[in-house]
């Protein structure tokens, strides 16, 4: 079973958990509704599973997951484009298309004292030591919020750097220092995440492509598959027949 909740604590940041059944069939989370990728979102999250506290890093692509053994609960927080790197002092490119544990990040000693807190606090424990650091270290930043609303209205990049004051090659290595990739990525990958709820609703193809942006369902259909791997309608197939019970997607949105 698969739940989420929007943090108190830390603007932008969801909550969530999922706890395998008796039959080992629930996908790890943060997988979409059919249990079996995850989808490139923008985000990176903190993941606590097995007795480790793994960092997600950005994904340019879609992340085959495994099944949670029977009964076991996998907790996690999701931060918003652009707030991990801040939290974790590492540029989100290095972590891209990566599932490291955050002791390779941060070291065994410094990791360790999270991973015994969440172990010992759940949920609640990961929130506050997350909410900490990042006000210690100034939050998300405003940049990063502005780039990512404006791509995830596919403004063009050379756009988005006239609206900051910066050529289009400084936009594009802080968009790698903070996305994991740059500008024209990151909107795909945030028009995708419009994409989604347009495919549950049952919403035709060729309605998808236009009301999402893009040019027409061809283009709908390079643009998912780049992503996913699958095609739209295998990819609505796929969420459909897994819609409940079960891990929902992570959470279909455009970045605060």
């Amino acid at each position: 079973m698969y739940a989420e909740r929007p943090s108190t604590r830390v603007p932008g940041c969801v909550l969530w958990s999922v706890t395998a059944a008796a039959s080992p069939d629930a996908g790890v989370p943060g997988a979409d509704a059919s249990g079996e990728d995850v989808l490139p979102d923008g985000c990176m999250d903190l993941v606590w599973t097995g007795g480790r506290l793994l960092v997600a890093g950005p994904d340019t692509r879609a992340h085959p997951t495994g099944p949670l053994p029977a009964r076991r609960t996998a907790l996690g927080l999701r931060l918003p484009p652009g707030a991990a790197p801040v939290l974790l002092g590492v540029p989100a490119d290095a972590l891209r298309d990566a599932r490291p544990e955050l002791a390779d990040v941060w070291g065994d000693r410094a990791a360790r004292t999270w991973a015994d807190a969440v172990a010992g606090g759940g949920l609640a424990a990961l929130e506050a030591r997350v909410a900490a650091l990042l006000g210690e270290r100034g939050g998300r930043p405003r940049e990063a919020a502005v780039v990512a609303g404006l791509a995830a209205r596919a403004t063009p990049a050379a756009d988005i750097a006239d609206r900051l004051g910066v050529t289009s090659r400084t936009l594009h290595r802080r968009s790698l220092a903070a996305f994991g990739y740059g500008p024209r990525t990151l909107g795909r990958v945030l028009r995708l995440q419009r994409v989604l709820p347009l495919l549950d609703a049952g919403v035709p193809l060729a309605d998808v492509a236009q009301r999402a942006g893009y040019a027409d369902q061809p283009h709908l259909s390079r643009e998912v598959r780049a992503l996913t791997g699958r095609s739209p309608a295998a990819l609505a197939v796929g969420r459909a027949g897994a819609a409940a019970p079960g891990p929902v997607a992570r959470a279909d949105r455009e970045p605060g």
